[in-house]
């Protein structure tokens, strides 16, 4: 790979930053998940997804704080974070749909292979709209 074609440092601590506190929220999807499905109260699809809405709100607050430091409103970054994680709850809850019930592939293999995939579509959403960073003035200061 080309110098050119590696990705910047700092979007790969950002991102190392991000996973890890993803692993945070995932943990909580996959409490519920078990929790739900060990319980009976619900199958495999329905638990991934509860589990990743409660996730995702750990993951806010984390990432808000720690991966993007964003000094931006909640007004104007919840909104946008709730639009991504609904796609990320979207795409978690198509893929357990289509590898445990129309493959017949383990739940937990298959949240593994989803939530690998959500995360790194999510990030890059979060990464150039969420938490954009708004570039700095030029010029010199008084």
């Amino acid at each position: 790979m080309s110098a050119q074609a590696m990705p910047d440092g700092r979007v790969v601590l950002k991102f190392v930053a991000y996973a890890s506190i993803g692993a945070v929220g995932t943990l909580a999807q996959y409490l519920v998940l078990v929790a739900t499905v060990a319980s009976g109260r619900a199958g495999p699809v329905t638990g991934s997804v509860a589990g990743a809405v409660v996730g995702a709100l750990v993951n806010y607050c984390l990432n808000r704080r720690l991966t993007f430091r964003s000094a931006g409103s909640h007004l104007n970054t919840l909104p946008k974070f709730a639009a991504t994680a609904c796609l990320g709850v979207l795409v978690n809850g198509v893929v357990m749909k289509v590898l445990t019930e129309d493959s017949q592939l383990n739940y937990m293999i298959a949240q593994v292979i989803a939530t690998g995939m959500v995360l790194v579509l999510t990030f890059l959403i979060n990464s150039v709209w969420t938490f954009r960073q708004q570039p700095r003035p030029s010029g010199p200061t008084l």
